[in-house]
C-alpha cells in the first residue's frame, strides 16, 4: 500500500512519542490516525505497539489482529505481535508468530533475539548464543543484543567473555532501561553482585515506575548479603539440571540427610525474611506501609 506523505509524517509522530514514553498522546494520535484512514493496517499496528510498551498484551494482540486482517502481510503487525505473546508470557505463540513474521521480513533481527530469549528460559543456552549471535549479524551495534550475548555466555559459565560483552554493550549507546536490567542478570549469573546493582540502578534512573526492575533492585539488594547467596546455592544448582535429576536429588537428600533438612528450611526461612526486612528498612526507612 502507497502511502502519501502527511501519513508518513503521522506514522514518524506516532513513532517519536513511543519513544519518548508518552504513550496516552501516541495512542490519542494513532486512533485519529485510524479515524482518518479506517483501512490502515500500519495505523493499527502502531497503535498495538503503543499497547506493547504500557504492558496492555491483549489489546495489543487485539490490534495486531486488525491490521493483519486487513494486511496478512504486515511486517510491524507481526513484530509486535511476537513481542505482545513473548512480554505477556505465551512463548509458544510467540515462537509461531515469529515463524510467520520471519516469512515476511526474514531479515528482522529482532525475532532471532525473541527466540533466543524464549531458548534461554528453556535452558538451551548453546543454541541461545547463537541465535543472539545472528541477531548481531544483522545489527551489531544493538547493545540489548550485545548485553543478551553477554547473559547467555554467563550462563554457559564463559565468565571472561560474559564480562567483555557486557563491556562492549556499555560502549553503544545505552540508554535502554531493558539493556541494564539484562546486564544485571548477566552480572549476577556471574556472582558480580556489586555491579548487578550498579546496572539495575541505571535500569531504575531510566524507568523508576517499571515494577519489572524495582523488584530486581531489591532481589539484588538481598542478595548483598553474603549468607543469603549461600543458603540460596542449592537452587542455583538445581536450575542447571534436568526435573528428573532434581527428583533424584531431593529424594537422596530426603534419605541420607532428613534432620538436616529441616534445620535447612528453618534457616533459610530465617535469613530470607531477615534479609528481606533489613532491604525494606534500607530503602523505605521503617515505613512498613509501602
Amino acid at each position: 500500500m502507497s502511502i502519501n506523505e502527511d501519513t508518513a509524517v503521522r506514522y514518524d509522530k506516532v513513532g517519536r512519542l513511543i519513544g519518548w514514553r508518552r504513550y496516552k498522546e501516541a495512542a490519542a494520535e494513532a486512533e485519529a490516525l485510524l479515524r482518518d484512514e479506517p483501512e490502515d493496517a500500519h495505523a493499527y499496528a502502531l497503535l498495538a505497539l503503543v499497547h506493547v510498551h504500557t504492558e496492555n498484551y491483549d489489546a495489543a494482540l487485539h490490534w495486531t489482529g486488525e491490521a493483519l486482517r486487513r494486511d496478512p502481510d504486515n511486517a510491524l503487525a507481526w513484530l509486535v505481535r511476537t513481542n505482545a505473546y513473548h512480554d505477556g508470557g505465551k512463548l509458544d505463540k510467540a515462537l509461531e508468530s515469529a515463524a510467520e513474521g520471519m516469512r515476511v521480513d526474514p531479515y528482522e533481527p529482532h525475532y532471532y533475539f525473541i527466540r533466543a530469549n524464549i531458548t534461554m528460559k528453556r535452558g538451551r543456552y548453546a543454541e541461545a548464543k547463537a541465535l543472539i549471535e545472528t541477531a548481531l549479524e544483522m545489527s551489531p551495534n544493538n547493545a540489548a543484543y550485545m548485553a543478551s550475548l553477554s547473559y547467555a555466555e554467563a550462563l554457559l559459565g564463559n565468565h571472561a567473555a560474559s564480562r567483555q560483552h557486557a563491556r562492549e554493550a556499555l560502549k553503544l549507546n545505552v540508554e535502554s532501561d531493558s539493556t541494564f536490567l539484562i546486564l544485571a542478570w548477566s552480572a549476577e549469573q556471574r556472582g558480580d553482585y556489586e555491579e548487578n546493582l550498579n546496572m539495575l540502578k541505571e535500569a531504575i534512573r531510566i524507568d523508576p515506575n517499571d515494577k519489572q526492575i524495582r523488584d530486581a533492585y531489591m532481589d539484588g539488594l538481598q542478595k548483598s548479603y553474603k549468607m543469603y547467596r549461600v543458603l540460596l546455592a542449592p537452587f542455583k544448582l538445581f536450575k542447571r539440571m534436568k526435573p528428573w535429576q532434581i527428583l533424584v536429588t531431593w529424594l537422596a537428600i530426603a534419605i541420607i540427610f532428613r534432620p538436616l533438612i529441616f534445620v535447612f528450611i528453618i534457616v533459610y526461612a530465617l535469613t530470607h525474611w531477615l534479609t528481606k526486612l533489613l532491604v525494606h528498612v534500607k530503602v523505605f526507612g521503617w515505613n512498613f506501609r509501602r
